[in-house]
């Protein structure tokens, strides 16, 4: 138990306390003079428009996976009693590369399989999906967590972006401490804690603010992306 200068007032809060940190959250949403309501707004919408519960907005899909997948393999889930066994995941054979470094850089062993997929696959046996080549209305699965991709060449592209769709609280929590170097949102540096390595992937203000305004104007209904050709990364020697 410790005691530190409140971030935006001059009463003393505890930010060892959950409670406390969620406050903090939603007063800096307040702010209007902050650059990154945007991107609350923007993960708002994602919520809206694909009923999944909670998204978190990542400057990638590959990061969006770093983190699902590390918060099964190294993650406070790693220490549930009903966790999976997270030495190996498996993936198709033909994706693209950067699936199998997310995997590999979350501490897990990549297997391969043979799957002629569209859209969307599992890492199993994880609930986690790699979702980049899908992106509709409605889309989101109770239990997964949906990676999705907005770079340029899909459905709801910008020039970079990615986010996780999920309905876990404990995770959301995590995952937005994890995509800003540990840090909780809301707390200065000076003020916080440190018990989390973690990953410098925000989304830029600019970024959500433009993949705002075109989800705004995106049908309801998306067809999956038309099938590409991926490499056999098997045969790779990264991931032998």
């Amino acid at each position: 138990m410790y005691e530190i200068e409140g971030y935006f007032d001059s009463t003393y809060i505890d930010f060892s306390i959950k409670e406390n940190r969620v406050k903090a959250i939603e007063k800096m949403k307040k702010l209007s003079s902050n650059p990154y309501r945007v991107t609350w707004q923007f993960e708002q919408a994602l919520c809206d428009y694909t009923g999944a519960p909670y998204a978190v907005a990542v400057n990638s899909c590959t990061a969006a996976l770093l983190l699902a997948v590390q918060w099964h393999t190294q993650g406070p889930y790693y220490f549930h009693e009903d966790s999976f066994d997270m030495d190996t995941v498996e993936i198709p054979r033909h994706t693209y590369v950067s699936v199998p470094c997310a995997i590999k850089m979350a501490g897990a062993r990549v297997t391969w399989r043979d799957d002629d997929w569209r859209g969307s696959y599992q890492l199993k046996p994880l609930p986690v999906c790699d979702c980049a080549r899908r992106f509709t209305s409605g889309m989101y699965i109770a239990g997964q967590f949906q990676c999705v991709s907005f770079s340029a060449s899909k459905i709801l592209g910008a020039e970079q972006g990615g986010a996780i769709l999920h309905d876990n609280a404990e995770a959301d929590a995590y995952f937005r401490r994890m995509r800003f170097d540990g840090r909780t949102e809301g707390v200065d540096a000076m003020e916080d804690t440190f018990d989390l390595v973690g990953h410098h992937c925000l989304m830029l203000p600019s970024v959500a603010a433009t993949l705002l305004v075109r989800l705004y104007h995106l049908p309801k209904h998306n067809e999956d992306l038309p099938e590409r050709e991926y490499p056999d990364l098997s045969l790779h020697p990264a991931f032998r």
